[in-house]
This record gives C-alpha cells, sequence and structure tokens, in this order.
C-alpha cells in the first residue's frame, strides 16, 4: 500500500511540475507576443540651434528707416492728404526695394547689428507705420509677407478701438507675422507740452500697455510728431526703451539711438519720389 502511494505523490509531483512549466511557457509567450506588438518609442534628437552670425568688422553702418502712415487713397477733405500713400504706390515702392537689393528688416534687428550681436542683409530698410491704422493690416501686411519682409508698427495705443485703426487681432497676426510692435504713446500728444506725471504715463504707460496686451518687448519709442526735448528724452530712457526715432530726415545711426533719424514717404512720392529721398539721404 505504501509503493502505491508514493507513486501517486509522484506522479501527482511530475504532473504539478508539468503544468507549473506550461503555464510559466504560456506566461513567457504572452508576454512575447505583447512585446512584439508594443512599439517601441526611441526619443530623437534635438536639433542644434544654428549659431546666431556675429558681424565682422565694423558693423555702425547707417540705415535708411522708411516712415508710412495711412495706405489709402486720401478723401477729400483729408487735413494731411501727404499722409496718404495709395496702396497701389505702396506695393510699387516696395518692389523697386526689392528689385534694387533691398531688405526689410526690423528696428532690433539693425540695433543687435549695430551692437555687434547680429548681421544684417547686404541692404537693409526698415519699413516703420506711424499711428496705429488699419491700412497696416489690410494693404502692408499682405504685401510686405509676399517677400518675407518684416514691417515695424508704431503703435498709439488709443487706436485699438477705433473701427480704422489696428484692432487686437490685427496686431497679433502682424506679430504672428514677424513684425516688431513698438509705443507711439498711449494718445499722441506733443509730449513737450504736458507735465512730468503725463508724460511718464505716456512714455512708460504705453509700453507697459502693450507689453501687457500683446506680450511683445516693445523695445523703442516714437515721438509723436517728432516732437521731443531733453526731458522727452529722459523720459524715454527711463522707461527702458533701447532707442526712439523721430521725424527728422536722413539715415539712423548708432550715434544716435534715441534720436533716430527717417525717411518720411509723402502720398506724391511715387517710386521716384523715394528714390530720390534715399539718394538725398544716403549723400548726407
Amino acid at each position: 500500500m505504501r509503493k502505491y502511494v508514493v507513486r501517486f505523490a509522484a506522479i501527482g509531483a511530475f504532473l504539478g511540475a508539468g503544468l507549473g512549466a506550461a503555464a510559466l511557457v504560456q506566461q513567457a509567450r504572452h508576454h512575447g507576443r505583447a512585446a512584439a506588438t508594443t512599439p517601441i518609442t526611441v526619443a530623437k534628437p534635438k536639433p542644434h540651434p544654428k549659431p546666431v552670425q556675429r558681424p565682422k568688422g565694423p558693423h555702425d553702418a547707417p540705415v535708411p528707416i522708411l516712415m508710412y502712415h495711412v495706405l489709402a487713397n486720401p478723401p477729400a477733405n483729408a487735413p494731411y492728404p501727404e499722409l496718404y500713400v495709395r496702396p497701389a504706390d505702396f506695393a510699387a515702392q516696395v518692389r523697386w526695394l526689392a528689385g534694387q537689393g533691398y531688405h526689410a528688416v526690423s528696428l532690433r534687428r539693425v540695433y543687435d547689428f549695430w551692437r555687434g550681436r547680429r548681421v544684417l542683409p547686404p541692404k537693409p530698410i526698415v519699413l516703420s507705420f506711424d499711428d496705429g491704422y488699419h491700412t497696416d493690416f489690410t494693404v502692408a501686411l499682405p504685401v510686405l509677407r509676399a517677400r518675407h519682409w518684416a514691417g515695424v508698427l508704431n503703435l498709439e495705443v488709443r487706436n485699438l478701438e477705433p473701427v480704422w485703426g489696428t484692432r487686437p487681432g490685427m496686431v497679433r497676426k502682424m506679430i504672428a507675422a514677424g513684425w516688431e510692435v513698438d509705443a507711439h504713446t498711449l494718445t499722441h500728444p506733443d509730449l513737450t507740452k504736458v507735465g512730468p506725471d503725463r508724460l511718464k504715463q505716456e512714455v512708460a504707460g504705453s509700453r507697459a500697455a502693450i507689453r501687457r496686451r500683446f506680450g511683445v518687448p516693445v523695445d523703442f519709442f516714437c515721438y509723436p510728431s517728432g516732437r521731443y526735448d531733453d526731458a522727452v528724452v529722459a523720459a524715454v530712457k527711463a522707461a527702458g526703451y533701447l532707442g526712439a526715432t523721430t521725424t527728422n530726415e536722413g539715415l539712423a545711426t548708432p550715434r544716435n539711438l534715441f534720436t533716430l533719424n527717417r525717411v518720411r514717404v509723402s502720398g506724391t512720392d511715387g517710386v521716384d519720389g523715394l528714390r530720390r529721398k534715399l539718394a538725398v539721404a544716403s549723400a548726407a
């Protein structure tokens, strides 16, 4: 009897071991199938950013900054018709500039060149648009974007509200297209005739308002109607700007960062007038 008990125990142990082994094999097969069907994600190495090219040799060359206002046909009762440049004239001027080898860049890029931090195209030019009219969005943006050019919007904060102004959504799309947004005060007063508190509000307040609303640096200031004096320049510096543009005719140079010259583009200039103005500015 003891012999049969021992045999049955041995058989049971053998079957148990066999079933256990089979279970292990089945489990291994299951994990093998799972491993075969589960995709393996391999992290791709991040591309190294291209090093910023720095200028070699002198980097204080003057740069033309064009000054535009409204890109539209002037209405019959316009008080300042010369501030209106017809859309066809603007497109022709940009086409002529490109044909002459010019390439539009932001003012910040010019500043970085002057500081030896970044190279510029062979013939850089800045196209600035004062006040903030909706034609900056409807006319200037598509013309410049077709050439992958950036513009500079000198924004009077009050002009975000009226129908004829650059509404916030327009400004955001211009920023997305590579435009620079700089400050042109809150309400466009003659800064030489306001008190210290109002001066600070218009100069520093406009920068803060644009930065808060659009999340951009606002590194430069544009004097309303080109009016400034020592107190105004001091307020601009105190507000943290890197430079400021005027209505003084000529090319911009790093020697006068807070009184940068510009070239005014008027409604009667066309291509020939712009060509003459650039020639005069370059010869000065």
